[in-house]
């Protein structure tokens, strides 16, 4: 009883439970979780690459913490690196192997499952053909996994219908720097946000999504940053410039731009003429694009357009970062063209503090993109390239004619063949596209149709609920290999943990399945163990191409927190940037290409039934469906449910405030019970709804628009209603107002020339 009285009154702090005491590694640290030992790893979340401990007490991991030595993060991390290592014990987890029995998922022995899978894709294979199996993967496989799994479903089932989900996120920016340089390939480092004059933001809301990065931006103390964006997100907020353009008018902006820059002669015509092909056709191209139609078409005054170009030229450090905002859209491949136009045209491209910078969405896309047999053979390795189909083929001694010639379908091409029942089985790995995909409704309709869903997870999300069988997979922390992050910095994750119950690591998982297939294993993992050996050999498969890993291995990534790719006797500690003197483009003819791209309006165009603008994006306090981050009570606690950002004018109209309930719909479905937050983030005929959730699942609304060169889907921009309890039948078609979209701009640009003048003046001093 004395001892509830003084909890109850404050007496008794717990001085045991909360006491602190010096770590040799962190310093003072809880008693109650300090660590028996530290674990060199790295994050498992986005792109960004943050260096980190995990810090194990009885077997359990107990802590995260940043390496303050490595260079992405120094020692900081977001909210979800911080939690990460709950993600271990989630109560979500799958323990064991599963079987559908009785249309319940029951415990099996991974025999069972093995064999369940490898007879069916037998006899699936012998009846409709061997593309009649298909795979979905992920971008969050170690890059020793990707080259595994992909090494397997391409040589060893035989079917080329394998894509990954990161053709939902990085895809357009894959393909537009293919088109334009030739290869595949981030351009800069994390260094040049530090080292840039003027930094352009394009569709990226980084402080959200990748916040570490903003700690770059700001160790800059000469910068000036430009945000393009049509939502005043969080990283507009920490912008010098604002501007709010158009939804989906970026392409137009940047042709914009370029014919600004050619009319006033500010382009670097030597480096146009030494390292690229095309310039005469794109300035005729750009005819179409004088200052007053782009003004038309993006909401951005002429005034503004010509200091925005005049931004882009006045200084010798210019970089342009972009994420999804700009690669997801059935323009996206183009879109990421138009932007390396730009550095093209003036030289802003392989040296220090210049480039165009795609962030990458998830940790390891970039592992997947080099390794992973989707939409490259591996190494950059272009399909249809026989001299390199021979190489590869020369290099891991296999038969030639099992390596593919074309690339198999993308991922929703893969999902139309399964509606039309051309393919019977589908396995899908470490992703939930019954949350990510678009068009909910037509998804799950189309799955049912399939003779066989295998789902490879650690969670037990929505896909893997309706799988028919389940490979239960090990996490973060419980395996060990490499990641490489926006910048191309390969870095290692390591075991600190035992797998959870009878979960087994993705690797261990392919290469004990391969053994069920009667001679595969011994012909693509002859002598493998573990993820050392797939990355010994992948040294050996990038050796001589752009993304050369052959100068990294383990030991120097402990030693080094990571490595950027190239690595090679020429760069044996890796290169900062691409593109360099050194490093020409990987073209034919070793120049860059500028190319005509053409401006289409939005694919999905307002009416009066659907008047609404639909954005989605993403939050810091969640990671993509919440199959990691759900059980995290700090993350939860913080972003429970979906939220609909809706702007005063329409709020007003709908007779709704900020915590109130209402429902959006477009013609594919409707969700209903999402929370208002009005806000001035976004404007009127617009809203923003972040996609995790799948109480409000948003995809049940987006629209089925891909752009045609990377399968991209066209996530930002959806035709909606919305609906409150005041006015059920929602908003009235709202015509735009030029007239007060320029005297917005006008408003928001009050004084860019001033602050160019007065800079070019103290330049002059």
């Amino acid at each position: 009883m004395i001892k509830k009285v003084k909890d109850f009154l404050g007496f008794d702090i717990k001085e045991e439970k909360y006491k602190l005491s010096h770590d040799d590694t962190f310093g003072m640290i809880s008693d109650e979780k300090k660590p028996d030992k530290w674990v060199f790893s790295t994050c498992g979340y986005c792109g960004v690459g943050c260096g980190l401990y995990i810090g194990v007490k009885d077997g359990k991991a107990v802590y995260t913490k940043g390496n303050p030595k490595h260079f992405v993060n120094k020692g900081t991390l977001c909210p979800k690196g911080l939690s990460e290592h709950q993600m271990i014990n989630s109560p979500h987890r799958i323990q064991t192997p599963l079987i559908r029995r009785n249309g319940e998922l029951e415990k099996a022995t991974w025999d069972e499952v093995f064999t369940k899978v490898s007879s069916e894709f037998k006899r699936i294979q012998k009846e409709h053909g061997n593309k009649a199996v298909s795979v979905i993967g992920t971008g969050q496989f170690l890059t020793e996994e990707f080259y595994t799994l992909g090494k397997f479903v391409q040589l060893g089932l035989r079917t080329n219908n394998y894509d990954g989900n990161t053709t939902l996120c990085m895809a357009s920016a894959v393909m537009g720097y293919k088109q334009s340089l030739g290869s595949d390939g981030a351009t800069s480092s994390y260094e040049d946000f530090e080292k840039a004059d003027t930094i352009f933001l394009v569709g990226a809301n980084i402080a959200d999504n990748h916040p570490i990065l903003t700690l770059h931006i700001n160790k800059n103390p000469k910068k000036k940053v430009i945000v393009i964006d049509p939502r005043a997100s969080k990283t507009s907020q920490m912008a010098d410039i604002y501007v709010p353009i158009k939804p989906r008018t970026d392409l137009a902006l940047y042709n914009g731009l370029a014919y600004i820059i050619l009319e006033q002669g500010w382009e670097n015509e030597g480096y146009i003429k030494a390292k690229t092909n095309g310039y005469k056709e794109l300035r005729k191209h750009l005819q179409d694009y004088p200052p007053q139609e782009v003004a038309n078409i993006t909401g951005i005054d002429v005034k503004t357009l010509y200091e925005l170009a005049r931004e882009f030229v006045s200084n010798d450090k210019v970089i342009t970062g972009w994420t999804m905002g700009v690669n997801q859209s059935f323009m996206g491949t183009d879109t990421v063209s138009a932007i390396i136009n730009l550095h093209l045209l003036t030289g802003h491209i392989g040296r220090e503090g210049t480039g165009p910078f795609s962030i990458t969405g998830q940790c390891n896309a970039m592992g997947t993109r080099e390794t992973g047999f989707t939409s490259s053979l591996p190494g950059y390795r272009n399909f249809g390239d026989e001299a390199a189909l021979k190489e590869y083929a020369k290099i891991v001694n296999v038969p030639e004619e099992i390596i593919p010639r074309e690339r198999g379908y993308k991922y929703a091409e893969i999902i139309d063949a399964i509606d039309r029942g051309e393919i019977k089985a589908l396995w899908i790995t470490a992703t939930n596209p019954l949350v990510s995909f678009v068009n909910q409704d037509k998804l799950r309709k189309t799955l049912a149709k399939l003779d066989l869903l295998v789902v490879q997870d650690a969670f037990l999300g929505d896909t893997a609920q309706i799988a028919d069988v389940i490979f239960a997979a090990a996490t973060w922390g419980e395996k060990e290999g490499t990641y490489t992050n926006s910048e191309r910095r390969c870095n290692k994750a390591n075991k600190a943990v035992e797998p959870l119950g009878d979960t087994k690591g993705d690797f261990d998982i392919i290469l004990e399945f391969s053994k069920y297939f009667e001679g595969v294993n011994e012909m693509l993992f002859n002598g493998w163990s573990e993820p050392r050996d797939a990355f010994e050999e992948w040294r050996k498969v990038s050796k001589g191409q752009l993304c050369d890993y052959s100068g990294i291995t383990y030991e120097l990534l402990e030693e080094h927190g990571g490595i950027q790719w190239p690595c090679n006797e020429q760069f044996p500690l890796g290169s900062k940037r691409l593109y360099t003197e050194d490093i020409p483009f990987r073209t034919a003819d070793k120049k860059a290409n500028l190319l005509c791209l053409e401006w289409h309006p939005m694919a999905e165009p307002v009416s009066p039934a659907f008047p609404v603008i639909l954005n989605t994006g993403r939050t810091v306090e969640q990671w993509h469906t919440r199959t990691k981050t759900r059980s995290i009570d700090i993350l939860d606690n913080l972003a429970p449910e979906a939220w609909v950002d809706i702007s005063p004018n329409d709020a007003k109209k709908l007779k709704v405030k900020s915590g109130d309930r209402m429902s959006l719909s477009s013609p594919r479905g409707r969700v209903d019970d999402v929370v208002v937050r009005v806000t001035g983030s976004v404007r009127p005929g617009t809203v923003f709804v972040p996609f995790h959730f799948n109480e409000q699942l948003v995809n049940t609304l987006t629209n089925e628009s891909f752009c045609p060169k990377s399968g991209e889907p066209n996530f930002k921009q959806t035709a909606i209603q919305l609906h409150s309890e005041a006015v059920p039948d929602g908003l009235t078609l709202q015509e735009q107002e030029v007239s007060g979209a320029i005297a917005h701009h006008k408003v928001v640009y009050e004084g860019v020339s001033v602050k160019i003048a007065e800079r070019e003046a103290v330049a002059q001093s």
